[in-house]
């Protein structure tokens, strides 16, 4: 029976295998032996044989439609068990092939249909060696019933799954009455093993040869050799089986065959099933005691990646007020941190596709808030009628000489009364992010859904009071702002400078001027945005929306090819530009602005308007914010029509039409100053009061508030959700299971003999694509055991059969094409076993 200290490394491997799937863990190192061949090859008999009883379906064609794992363990008792019968042993082997064929047809169906997950199947028994063993479908050629017109592909595919593994010995069954050249099991072991280290080459029917014929020179390895060499067996014919013959009596009469056979009897000693068992159970063997350094190796780095958490939860039961405490305080101190680094800036992860947090917020503070406020000052012909009314309301039924200082008081408070809107709006914006920024950091405490409903509330309700109190302050200033009109300010231009600037210079340049709210115009030079955007609005017919690299200056909009600036398709002056929003279509996920021109010329060829659309809300914020700052404000008013209907108000009155330049004048200088101030000061505001408020709030009003609750209600905020238990106890399964199969790893030597591999052959018939006529394992075939005519007509023709010449020892070189390159062949791993209820 081979070396037993040896032999016991065998089932440590399938208490592993065992051990690792109770954790739903795969040892990806567990060796295997698979049996692969063609069709009616001989390789079911060849398992049934070892197992000594008849379990396995039977019949013509492809009778095997799953892959079947089967492990044999040498145990006092006979019994065969499933992964997906949990606990049951079957005692009856007729039954044990009753769930092997209900379970093949729960998912492939009754009509021929193909699977790629396996069958497990354990079989203790006396009689047995330790081995793991891969029963495959057969190879076949033609599909049939419901098989895939690729069925050639899927099966070769499935074997693939399991032979490609490094750790998988290859049992390349072949019946003797066939061309041995041309074995589909040797061509797909030779892909994935050209070095003939884990093949090992099995001949079947040799009773079927015409007298006369033998395979004696194949067996002794020195015809068509393998590195392993072969092994010949004799399994019993189907009358046999239909006749319910005794695979006992069978294993007597292959014995006696090879003792008595004159071709074998000197080679009976090393052939027949029982030699196979012991060969298979000795290379496996020695497959396993290479395998468990690196074994060891994987097992040590799981457990270690497991063992902070594991440690954890052992030190600390869930139901320990002392654990629970101290969680809570972990929790939310690493709340307070998390959500100051993403306000500050400072987080371990950056986030590399959206903004988040203080980002989001800079955006509001610098670019969202600025152009709201510009379009204060997009309508002109409304704020000019304004004054116009003013002034002559406050003159009433006298005509007045002077321009009116009450008319400026009234415009410029009014203009202050409207910023209420926006920076009440700056306000929710900024309280919505925070909110944003603190479910972010909330989600850390998913696993304790009442504290993270509680926390989410108490930090809720601060937001909320803290944003009340912001906007209480913000509508302070603007009532400062209206309380007292400092017309002694030093940026305020006064009522000399207005009426010289509406004499000195045109009412468009001045406008210009004014209109950057107190910001300096940017110099001619600087380059103030670049990026894509799309042209939107060109029609199909000339060429449709195509996407440049735009570049805005402080006096032009020009856009190139691509982002090297090397061919400029058009540059656009930004004299009498304004911008206005444009609705996103229906069907649209990008942003669209447009620029058009007060003046009524056409912007860009023939087009009045220049429709651009970038691909997020933070892009087009900016390209605004850019603009501004280049003088190019939005416009509140409908676009301008063609045919002139937006032309500025004239009035009958010379003397009004001054006083209302002058006004005018002295309005955009004092807004640009309350402008400036609030840009200022509303950042100031909202940090102060709101963001720093709600971080002092969560690093040391927080934890107070929770333990608030009292010791019962405080407890019971750590209580875990379903996912968090099912995941701690997985941890703990895995973790014990992985401690378990080190410490059996552990309890075996590996310091013990070894058969060492045999020296490398020349392998290259395998592969050759016009192998020379060579002597055949058996000769004429009998005519009751010719293949039908599917077989033949989709295999090359065997040579013409001779007796096998007597060749000396050693491995034999043939003579031939060139060897070729095994192909590529595709290294995954075999699908999952599923477990039935």
């Amino acid at each position: 029976m081979g070396n037993r200290g040896m032999e016991d490394l065998i089932p440590l491997v399938n208490r592993l295998q065992r051990a690792m799937s109770g954790a739903r863990l795969r040892c990806g190192l567990a060796p295997l032996i698979a049996v692969v061949g063609g069709q009616s090859a001989g390789k079911s008999s060849v398992l049934e044989n070892f197992v000594g009883r008849d379990f396995l379906p039977r019949g013509s064609g492809v009778v095997t439609r799953r892959p079947l794992i089967l492990q044999l363990l040498n145990a006092d008792e006979e019994y065969g068990e499933f992964s997906h019968c949990d606990g049951k042993k079957f005692t009856d082997f007729d039954e044990v092939r009753d769930e092997i064929e209900a379970e093949t047809r729960r998912l492939t169906g009754s009509n021929k249909g193909i699977s790629g997950v396996p069958i497990s199947l354990r079989i203790h028994s006396p009689h047995v060696l330790n081995l793991t063993l891969v029963d495959l479908p057969g190879i076949t050629k033609v599909p049939i019933g419901d098989q895939p017109a690729d069925i050639e592909n899927q099966i070769r595919d499935m074997i693939m799954q399991f032979i490609c593994q490094e750790n998988c010995l290859i049992l390349a069954v072949t019946p003797a009455n066939a061309d041995l050249a041309n074995s589909d099991a040797l061509k797909l072991a030779q892909d994935v093993d050209p070095q003939g280290q884990r093949t090992i080459g099995v001949i079947t029917k040799l009773d079927l040869m015409d007298k006369g014929t033998d395979a004696r020179n194949i067996l002794e390895n020195r015809l068509l050799p393998l590195r392993r060499g072969y092994i010949g067996v004799v399994n019993r014919s189907q009358k046999d089986i239909e006749g319910k013959k005794d695979i006992k009596a069978a294993l007597l009469a292959e014995k006696n065959f090879f003792t008595s056979h004159p071709a074998y009897k000197h080679m009976a000693a090393s052939a027949g099933t029982p030699y196979l068992q012991r060969v298979l159970n000795q290379q496996l063997t020695n497959h396993i005691r290479d395998s468990l350094p690196a074994l060891r190796s994987l097992l040590q780095s799981q457990l270690l990646e497991l063992s902070r958490g594991a440690e954890e939860y052992l030190q600390d039961p869930p139901d320990d007020a002392a654990r629970r405490t101290r969680t809570l305080l972990r929790s939310v101190q690493r709340v307070a941190v998390d959500f100051e680094k993403l306000i500050e800036g400072s987080g371990d992860t950056v986030d590399t596709v959206n903004l988040s947090g203080g980002a989001r917020i800079n955006l509001i503070f610098h670019e969202r808030f600025p152009c709201e406020l510009a379009k204060f000052k997009s309508d002109e012909r409304k704020l000019r009628r304004q004054i116009t009314f003013a002034i002559r309301n406050t003159h009433g039924v006298r005509t007045g000489l002077f321009t009116p200082d009450m008319a400026f008081q009234a415009i410029v408070k009014k203009q202050i009364s409207r910023l209420k809107g926006p920076c009440v709006q700056f306000v929710d914006n900024v309280s919505r992010e925070l909110l944003a920024t603190v479910c972010q950091c909330l989600s850390e405490l998913r696993s304790y859904p009442k504290l993270q409903e509680e926390t989410e509330r108490i930090v809720t309700t601060e937001i909320r009071e803290q944003e009340r109190r912001c906007r209480d302050q913000v509508l302070l200033l603007i009532d400062l702002q209206l309380a007292y009109v400092n017309t002694k300010h030093e940026d305020f231009i006064g009522f000399n400078n207005a009426q010289q600037s509406c004499k000195l210079s045109s009412k468009k340049t001045f406008a210009a001027t004014a209109a950057n709210h107190g910001v300096a115009p940017p110099s001619r030079l600087i380059v103030l945005r670049k990026g894509w955007l799309t042209i939107s609005n060109i029609g199909l017919l000339k060429g449709g929306a195509k996407q440049y690299w735009f570049l805005l200056s402080a006096e032009s909009l020009s856009w190139f090819r691509d982002e090297e600036e090397k061919e400029r398709k058009y540059l656009l002056p930004l004299d009498n530009l304004k911008l206005r929003d444009v609705d996103k279509s229906f069907m649209s996920s990008r942003y669209v602005f447009a620029v058009f021109n007060t003046e009524l010329r056409n912007v860009y060829k023939d087009y009045r308007c220049l429709e651009l659309s970038c691909d997020s809300q933070e892009a087009l914020d900016s390209w605004k914010a850019s603009l501004l700052q280049a003088g190019v404000h939005p416009d509140q008013a409908p676009p301008v029509d063609e045919r002139g209907g937006g032309a500025p108000e004239t009035f009958g009155d010379p003397q009004v039409e001054r006083q209302v330049e002058t006004i005018r004048s002295l309005v955009d200088s004092y807004m640009s100053i309350v402008y400036k101030t609030f840009k200022d000061l509303m950042p100031k505001t909202v940090m102060h009061l709101m963001i720093n408020g709600v971080k002092e709030f969560i690093g040391c009003e927080l934890l107070a508030r929770l333990y608030a609750r009292g010791g019962a209600g405080c407890s019971a905020l750590m209580d875990e959700s379903p996912e968090q238990r099912r995941r701690r106890e997985a941890v703990l399964r895995q973790h014990a299971a992985l401690k378990e199969a080190l410490a059996v790893v552990g309890s075996f030597s590996t310091a013990t003999y070894t058969t060492p591999l045999p020296p490398p052959v020349d392998s290259s018939w395998i592969r050759s694509p016009r192998c020379p006529p060579l002597p055949s394992a058996c000769g004429k075939r009998a005519k009751s055991c010719a293949p039908p005519l599917l077989i033949a007509v989709s295999s090359p023709s065997p040579p013409r059969p001779h007796k096998a010449p007597s060749a000396p020892r050693g491995p034999a070189h043939t003579t031939g094409p060139p060897h070729r390159a095994p192909p590529s062949v595709p290294r995954r791993n075999p699908p999952a076993v599923p477990n039935r209820k």
